[in-house]
């Protein structure tokens, strides 16, 4: 039998395997196939992998515990017989079965069965609900029956969406009662599971192959199987990361590349050959791509596949460096895999520290159990981080470097590595690992050759691309270069472990869980649970624009276990104000435990103009709620100290004084004022052309930046962001001492949190119907209020200024179009982000006016 998909065909890469024999039942929208093997449907663009747990006594025992959670369900009733679906079997259309006596009719999907694979390459911050086929219908509404048609009725889109992430696997049952709709009890018994996960569990390992390459925008034109296969036992686990994908304007800003599949097929060609496999993710963020292969025989071991992606170039949100990652769950052992390109320039090591922070701190997964909260990369049993970290080796000129490699002093040349120094000061991967370097280094050479650098930069020889790990139970078996690979600038660097996994002993798993059963049905179900807070109230005193305070408390929970939430107030849509968030929200406590809550706040530019005018105050009541308890009230307050940062443009012009120095109600009613208060002949003070703060920054770059390479692409630092802001602030402008990057930056986010953009909203369709036609384009800018008019003329000017000097800073229009086109430019609808053909017609907008006179 061969299945076949959009990229190749099935039965080249997996045996197929015979059919079985169902039972499937359907329970309150849910439906179960219990069988006595796994039965492995395959399907190959995304290469998903369906499978149902194996039926035996743990099943009825799950059947019982599904009847005290479901009133009017009977586990005694007869084990229903079905017969396959016609979407499992190859194409034979099948009758409908009838519903058995005693069930209720389900038209759901199936908890117990996980899907396995598709990429997801898109850059999307608002990433798609990948459901797998498993619906939780409370918080994601209810999937529509075109969405269980079979699988070549879909489009690419939609199968990716439906294979996004997985549910349970045969090892890993124990997430069978982490369902929400079993409620609290069943909470209970995951946590007592996850508590006794030795008693049924033991450690078997696995081979895993880790590999990095910076490919510098190349096509693969050799073959891979030099790094990714040759001279090793077939791994059980392929994670295989690039950087430097695609180097095109058209990636970076448009996030779109052919290159993915190219390195996708080569990726594919090279994995080992004595070994069949299947493609579990695929996720890339810009030219960061990432790529995770099993053996198809461990195929029906992962389970909840997750991917998340993070940019961390300019402005804290661009993939042109950042990272993506991966987490799964193998057995019942929890992994993360995080591919990162960091920040380049051997003087920017503390920029990569930023990165490296940035990266942990915003890489969330969700959970199957959507009343947990995200995992982070820190919660995993197992860590693998691998990359282009880019730090260099310092304190040794060029020769110096190259002599020691000659020498073969690689030693010497470690007590000079920026990452080594870096991670022994504790400020980068606290609690990792990396193997001993006995390799020369991978960056720089000529393209093509095994030369180093020979371009005027001549730069220095690093090891910019390493592998690192984290978590119990590794062995690192080997850790190299291949140097025979000369597509790129960088050599291909790979590690192979040895991994410890978890591996479920079904009959040891069934006896716990009956223990833990039992020892549930003692439980009185009215015991009403009760927690003692350590705070109640919270002051968070001079907060500012874009700077985090965090205030933390405790929940100490009694003796009945009990599942908490903030909740609503009355006509709210959240629990909380928008500037606020607490981490975590909701969870699970097991009595006489505890668990500590950080309330974090943080003013953005869409918090931060009401909170300027007054409209809005650091006050809110935060309401925590007990699962058959009673809640309890948290109240927040403090003071916000006031900033240009998400003031209006003619509310900067009338303010002469800095922000900081105004009283608090000249700031509210400035802000407050109608922009077209300037143009209608008040008593007001004739207002200033531009606002002081953005020459301030202009002025700056103008003076210090103006031939600096890779300006308004590279970020800059956060400690001198706040700097930066203050200065501005208060006015204190001789003070203003940070990198031109930083300074670049702290301009873009200016413009990005303008409450109204430069180029007003009322005129935002106006740009795109006369884009291309100067003239036209011309008229409609001159429509705009003054204030607004004056600084886009003087920002055009400031731009063209940089690009006179494009042979120093390598600037060209369609860079600087592209940055300044969606920050000028903002769609009025929800002030949501541009799709890709706006973006283009707003870089070409602005274009127009960088190549002529505005």
């Amino acid at each position: 039998m061969a299945i076949t998909g959009d990229d190749v065909s099935l039965d080249q890469i997996v045996p197929i395997s015979r059919d079985f024999a169902l039972e499937e039942v359907s329970l309150d929208g849910e439906v179960y196939f219990l069988g006595s093997d796994v039965t492995v449907q395959l399907d190959t663009a995304e290469l998903s992998l369906v499978f149902q747990l194996p039926f035996g006594s743990q099943t009825r025992t799950f059947l019982q515990e599904v009847a005290r959670a479901c009133p009017g369900f009977d586990p005694a009733a007869l084990d229903p017989k079905f017969l396959w679906l016609s979407r499992y079997r190859r194409k034979e259309p099948e009758p409908e079965s009838p519903t058995p006596r005693g069930w209720k009719s389900a038209a759901g999907t199936r908890p117990g069965r996980a899907i396995i694979g598709g990429g997801d390459s898109s850059f999307d911050e608002s990433r798609p609900d990948g459901k797998g086929l498993l619906v939780d219908r409370s918080s994601r509404g209810q999937d529509k029956p075109e969405n269980l048609l079979p699988r070549q009725n879909k489009s690419k889109s939609e199968i990716t969406d439906m294979v996004r992430s997985s549910t349970v696997t045969v090892s890993d049952k124990a997430h069978i009662l982490s369902m929400q709709k079993f409620g609290l009890r069943d909470t209970i018994v995951k946590s007592h599971l996850m508590q006794k996960e030795e008693d049924y569990t033991y450690i078997q390992n696995f081979r895993f192959f880790v590999g990095t390459y910076n490919v510098n925008g190349q096509s693969p034109k050799e073959c891979l199987r030099p790094w990714l296969s040759h001279g090793i036992q077939a791994p059980d686990v392929y994670c295989v990361g690039f950087q430097e994908l695609d180097l095109s304007k058209e990636a970076f800003f448009f996030h779109d590349t052919p290159k993915e599949e190219e390195w996708f097929k080569a990726v594919s060609e090279g994995l080992h050959p004595a070994a069949k496999y299947a493609k579990v993710k695929l996720i890339r963020l810009v030219g960061i791509m990432l790529l995770l292969y099993v053996k198809q025989e461990h195929a029906a071991y992962i389970s909840e596949v997750e991917v998340e992606t993070v940019g961390t170039g300019i402005m804290g949100r661009m993939g042109n460096k950042g990272g993506v990652a991966v987490r799964f769950q193998f057995h019942n052992t929890s992994i993360c895999v995080v591919n990162s390109h960091l920040a380049a320039h051997t003087e920017e090591y503390e920029r990569r520290n930023q990165d490296y922070k940035d990266i942990c701190s915003r890489m969330q997964f969700r959970q199957v159990d959507p009343s947990l909260p995200p995992l982070t990369i820190s919660k995993h049993d197992v860590i693998l981080w691998l990359g282009d970290l880019n730090y260099r080796i310092e304190e040794l000129d060029v020769e110096k470097v190259k002599k020691l490699i000659e020498e073969k002093a690689f030693q010497t040349l470690y007590a000079n590595d920026q990452l080594r120094a870096q991670v022994a000061a504790k400020a980068v991967f606290e609690g990792f690992s990396e193997g001993e370097l006995t390799f020369q280094p991978t960056y720089k050479y000529d393209t093509g050759s095994d030369d180093w650098d020979t371009s005027e930069k001549c730069r220095a020889p690093a090891w910019c691309d390493r592998v690192l790990w984290k978590g119990k139970n590794i062995t690192q078996l080997s850790y190299q270069s291949h140097m025979a690979l000369k597509t790129s600038d960088h050599k291909p660097v790979s590690s192979v472990f040895d991994i410890g996994v978890r591996v479920v002993n079904e009959e040891l798993y069934r006896k716990t869980l009956e223990e833990i059963v039992r020892s549930l049905d003692k439980m009185e179900n009215d015991n009403i649970p009760s927690v003692s807070l350590s705070k109640r109230e919270f002051c968070f005193q001079n907060v500012k624009y874009m700077q985090l305070q965090v205030e933390s408390f405790t929940i100490r929970n009694g003796q009945v276990p009990c599942q908490f939430e903030f909740i609503n107030k009355p006509d709210e849509v959240s629990y909380c104000k928008q500037w606020l968030r607490a981490n975590p929200s909701r969870g699970f406590l097991l009595p006489d435990s505890a668990i500590e809550i950080e309330l974090e706040l943080f003013v953005n530019k869409t918090t931060a103009t009401k909170l300027n005018s007054g409209e809005d105050k650091i006050e809110d009541i935060l309401v925590l709620h007990l699962d058959r308890g009673k809640d309890y009230f948290l109240s927040v307050s403090g003071n916000y100290l006031p900033s240009c940062f998400g003031s209006p443009i003619h509310t900067l012009c009338y303010m002469k004084e800095p922000i900081l120095d105004l009283p608090l109600e000249t700031v509210r009613e400035l802000t407050l004022m109608q922009l077209q208060t300037e143009d209608d002949g008040s008593q007001l003070e004739r207002p200033m052309d531009i606002p002081k703060e953005l020459w301030m920054m202009v002025d700056y770059l103008y003076r210090n930046a103006i031939q600096q390479e890779d300006l308004f692409q590279q970020p800059g630092l956060r400690l001198e962001f706040e700097h930066i802001r203050d200065c501005l602030d208060s006015g204190m402008i001789d003070n203003l001492s940070a990198s031109n990057h930083s300074v670049a930056e702290a301009l873009l986010l200016f413009l990005e949190s303008l409450p109204e953009p430069v180029i007003c909203y009322s005129v935002y369709h106006n740009c795109f119907e006369c884009s291309g036609n100067l003239t036209a384009s011309k008229q409609v800018i001159a429509t705009l209020p003054a204030c607004h008019r004056n600084v886009f003329i003087y920002l055009m000017a400031f731009l063209q200024e940089l690009l006179k000097n494009s042979a120093k800073n390598h600037l060209d229009g369609n860079i600087l179009a592209s940055i300044f086109g969606s920050l000028l430019l903002r769609n009025p609808a929800g002030h949501q982000k541009l799709e890709v053909a706006e973006k283009k017609k707003a870089q070409e907008f602005i274009h127009q006016f960088l190549c002529n006179s505005p």
